[in-house]
């Protein structure tokens, strides 16, 4: 359903689990820093109507989610830490296609924000199904179904501001350029992305 090109080897949840306190960070940076990228879609594009209305709910629930793997945290006896730079992101922001219309602008934004909850929800699916704590396989199984939503729904709103044809063939070239990307990065379980 996805399309990523690179699937993440299965043995990084194996390192992860080794630094579980890490992961759990490093998961709610990535939700508040999803949730403050919704906000930056709905402020930049606030005069496109299904923008404002159907990224409002993503950025509340991922607010929520932010709050979800804080409480997780506090459980454990971890705390949250201090923020982490994520390379994943900065990286695919430089593969976007700078000026055009509004509409390209928008479009390019869009597919960033799939790309990115397509990722995760690849690497949630991997903790939900791996991860030795039983608890924490549900718990990254609810994510991993939310984040395949908001991937759909960020291909959906593309769709409806540029042409299906158009949308597919920058879709496909975000997965090779994401693969080349994953492919190039440090593998690390310390990590989300």
């Amino acid at each position: 359903m996805l399309g990523l090109k690179l699937a993440t080897d299965p043995r990084w949840v194996n390192i992860a689990e080794k630094t579980i306190e890490e992961i759990l960070v490093d998961h709610a940076f990535c939700e508040q820093k999803a949730a403050t990228s919704g906000i930056s879609l709905i402020v930049r594009f606030s005069n496109y109507p299904d923008v404002v209305e159907q990224v409002s709910p993503v950025v509340a629930e991922e607010w929520g989610h932010f709050r979800k793997v804080l409480k997780e945290l506090k459980t454990r006896g971890y705390e949250l830490g201090k923020q982490r730079k994520d390379n994943y992101v900065n990286e695919l922001q430089k593969f976007t296609i700078k000026g055009g219309s509004m509409e390209n602008q928008l479009v390019e934004a869009l597919l960033v924000c799939a790309m990115i909850e397509a990722r995760s929800c690849e690497r949630f699916r991997l903790l939900s199904l791996n991860v030795n704590d039983e608890r924490l396989k549900d718990f990254y199984h609810e994510f991993m179904v939310s984040e395949a939503g908001h991937y759909r729904l960020f291909i959906d709103l593309a769709e409806k501001y540029a042409d299906k044809d158009y949308v597919k063939q920058r879709w496909n070239a975000f997965l090779d350029y994401e693969a080349d990307l994953m492919s190039r990065m440090e593998y690390r379980g310390d990590r989300v992305h």
